[in-house]
Parts: structure tokens; sequence; C-alpha cells
């Protein structure tokens, strides 16, 4: 007679949590706020609003790399870490970059294709980390290089984004002026969203990891 299987444990999300966790959620809670702030621009035009929503970029940077440096340091890694780290970097990386690029006039149709591109590379390049790391680690801590550039190296076009805001040159002045393609208008700098995009999910770039 065959043995009765053993009750499923239950899986407790709070005690599963270690501390590298708890920094990979302040790097989605930047993300939020950042998408929060882009929408208050929005509906002050404050430059106040604009520059604290680029600066969440920076800040959930330096949660990303915290978590990361946390986990090695404490020697623990899990499969819901690394899923926790993806999510929280397509709100922060991915999500929040093209909400401020919307707030600071990217708003034709094209610049839509182009934004949404961006973000479907960035999703598509977590994905493929998330299942090729055990591989490229070699059973190492971590990863010996990244395939493609890392999604949260779209800090630099938020950044470009404050200082073109500290320029004037952004909403109806932004810089490039617009293009009429077709039936749908492009502002040319949303192809540095294009760009970005096609890097990160380029299979022979290889970026070292340090």
């Amino acid at each position: 007679m065959p043995s009765p299987k053993a009750p499923r444990k239950h899986f407790s999300m709070l005690r599963g949590f270690h501390l590298a966790d708890f920094f990979t959620l302040g790097n989605a809670a930047c993300g939020v706020a950042a998408v929060f702030f882009a929408m208050l621009y929005m509906n002050s035009q404050s430059l106040t609003h604009f520059y604290a929503a680029a600066a969440m970029a920076p800040a959930a940077f330096i949660f990303d790399v915290l978590d990361g440096k946390i986990a090695r340091w404490r020697r623990q890694h899990s499969a819901m870490g690394r899923e926790l780290d993806s999510l929280a970097d397509v709100i922060s990386f991915g999500l929040a970059p093209v909400t401020l690029g919307f707030a600071a006039g990217l708003t034709a149709g094209w610049d839509w294709v182009a934004m949404i591109y961006f973000v479907c590379c960035g999703v598509s390049r977590l994905a493929r980390y998330n299942v090729t790391a055990e591989a490229l680690s070699e059973g190492a801590d971590k990863v010996a290089y990244f395939e493609g550039t890392p999604i949260p190296t779209s800090v630099l076009i938020t950044g470009i984004l404050a200082w073109l805001a500290s320029q004037g040159r952004i909403g109806s002045a932004i810089f490039g002026d617009v293009w009429t393609l077709g039936p749908w208008e492009l502002h040319p700098f949303a192809l540095l969203f294009v760009l970005s995009g096609t890097l990160m999910i380029s299979k022979t770039l290889h970026i070292p990891k340090l």
C-alpha cells in the first residue's frame, strides 16, 4: 500500500525574507516614488518634483548594489531573492525612466513605441538573466559577466533628462525637436530608449560584473 504523501509545507513569505531582500524592496520603493513624483510634476510643472523623480534613480541603484553585496556577505542567496531583485529593477529602471520621459514631453506616438520597446527589452533581459545566472556563475557566488547591458544603466537616461530639465529643454522645448514619420511624430531623444533597450538584449555584448 503506497505511503501517503507528506503534507506540503506552507511557504512563509516573511520568514523567507533575508536582510538583502529588504534592500531590494527599498529599490522598488524608490521606483514607485519616482513614478509618483513624475506624475506630480505633470500636474504642478514644478521642477522640484521632476528632480525628485530623477533622484530616485541613483537612490534605487544604491539599494540595488547593496542588496547584492549583503547577500554575498551573508551567503544568503535564494530564488525568491533573485525574483524580487528582477521585479524591483523592472519598476525602478524600466517603468520609472519611461514615466519620467513621458513627463518630460515624450508623448508622441513613436515615443510610445520607443519606450514600450525599452521596457519590453528590460523585462526580457531580466528574465534571460534569471534563467542563465546559474550557468554563467559556474559555481561561484556571482556571475562573471552580464550578457547585454544591465537594466540599471538606464540611470544614465534619467540623468540626461534631469540635466535637460535644468537647461529648460523639456516639454515643448525638449532637446532634438520633433519629427513627423508617417502617421505619428517622434522626438529624437526617444531613440536613446531604443538604443538602451537594444543593448540590454544583446547576446554578444559581455559586460564584466564587478
